[in-house]
């Protein structure tokens, strides 16, 4: 599978988590809209992208389990996460729901429309290590109020790669009318994924991540009930009563989803349409048992390491998926240190994050990855911890 990435061979890269990789085949037909674009630019954009993302939306739903009237392409899982918290209509004194492993960009985004509302971000403490899926679920909970309006969710945490039980608090959430945001930019093509079962008010990911789609394709799935509450981040001819634009025909008669979100004036659309193929791409090779092998080497990487250090894990290996965190000791180099000295002296591209005071190696293992990619890693970890007298 290494070949078939463009990924430069001389970098050891254990961080696909953070903007992930596209295949070349892939990659190929993104540049291929691309080019049809240029060759045609009215045809394309005025004539065919109408039909060209309701296929693309098609595959997409297919994928994840989804309503196909509910969903649509957006660039990434924050641009969704800014359109809904900033047009959900919050009063003084209510209270958004989050845990304190969320996304730095998507918690200053909540903290933003709090602010302008005069409601309250409470943050759940999710205890590590992580307890069973019950515990978590009864953990955060505990800080639902009388107040509380919204519960913004991450379905695998970006800095511990833990995977929360949204299901369950979903579940909770339909029961007690609060209205779910899941955060899910790490999910799709990392693990089994059906937003059907999930049933969640509002669930946004990034396709370009785990699902090795081109950079800028993301999707936001919103009930029914949000189509007319939720405004794009861009206010364009989805917003009038009268067309005049040609490419915006297509959309007469129309949800007010993909009125609103999916023209948005001259943009490129390739990587949207290039998502069917990063689909097909995985098909073919059989990602089920690609996700297996890549999840069973990233917990015996984590054994090793964990029996370097002495350091115990912060969940069982049923709670993460590709990318795991494993602890390291906060005392032996910075994190921006050690992440500088994996990089300049070995080439090894993975980043080191932080939470509750512990500092954490977080790994991605993909399909291009191999045992020798960790065999370096560990290398490297070992040198710095003999260097520090460990």
């Amino acid at each position: 599978m290494r070949d078939a990435f463009l990924l430069d061979p001389g970098v050891v890269f254990l961080n696909h988590g953070s903007f992930g990789a596209c295949p070349r085949e892939v990659f190929a037909v993104y540049q291929r809209y691309q080019l049809e674009l240029e060759r045609q630019p009215v045809e394309f954009l005025g004539r065919r992208s109408h039909e060209l993302l309701r296929d693309a939306r098609r595959s997409l739903a297919a994928y994840l389990h989804a309503n196909l009237d509910e969903l649509v392409f957006v660039p990434n899982a924050t641009t969704a996460v800014n359109a809904i918290a900033r047009s959900l209509p919050l009063s003084s004194g209510d209270e958004v729901l989050g845990t304190d492993q969320e996304y730095g960009a998507c918690d200053n985004v909540w903290r933003h429309a709090c602010a302008r509302a005069g409601a309250t971000y409470v943050r759940a403490e999710v205890p590590l290590p992580l307890g069973t899926p019950t515990a978590v679920a009864d953990a955060i909970w505990s800080r639902v109020g009388p107040r509380t309006r919204v519960i913004f969710l991450s379905h695998l945490t970006s800095t511990t790669a833990v995977i929360l039980p949204i299901a369950e608090l979903c579940r909770r959430a339909r029961g007690a009318g609060i209205l779910t945001v899941i955060d899910g930019a790490h999910a799709p093509g990392q693990i089994p994924l059906d937003l059907t079962a999930i049933d969640a008010d509002a669930y946004v990911g990034n396709c370009h991540k785990w699902m090795c789609a081109p950079k800028g394709a993301g999707f936001m799935a919103l009930k029914a009930h949000l189509h007319p509450i939720v405004d794009a981040t861009v206010i364009s001819w989805g917003y009038g009563d009268v067309v005049g634009h040609v490419a915006f025909e297509a959309y007469v008669g129309d949800s007010a989803l993909l009125r609103r979100h999916q023209w948005q004036g001259t943009r490129d659309l390739a990587a949207f349409l290039a998502v069917p193929a990063a689909i097909e791409f995985q098909q073919r090779h059989g990602w089920d048992a690609v996700r297996a092998r890549c999840h069973a080497m990233a917990a015996d990487f984590r054994r090793r390491v964990d029996a370097r250090t002495g350091l115990a894990p912060i969940c069982d290996d049923e709670a993460f998926g590709q990318m795991v965190a494993i602890q390291w000791p906060a005392d032996v180099l910075s994190p921006e240190a050690l992440k500088d000295r994996l990089w300049e002296r070995h080439r090894i591209e993975v980043p080191i994050t932080t939470h509750g005071g512990r500092v954490f190696v977080r790994v991605s293992v993909q399909a291009y990855n191999e045992p020798r990619d960790l065999d370096a890693l560990y290398a490297a970890l070992d040198e710095v911890l003999r260097e520090h007298g460990r």
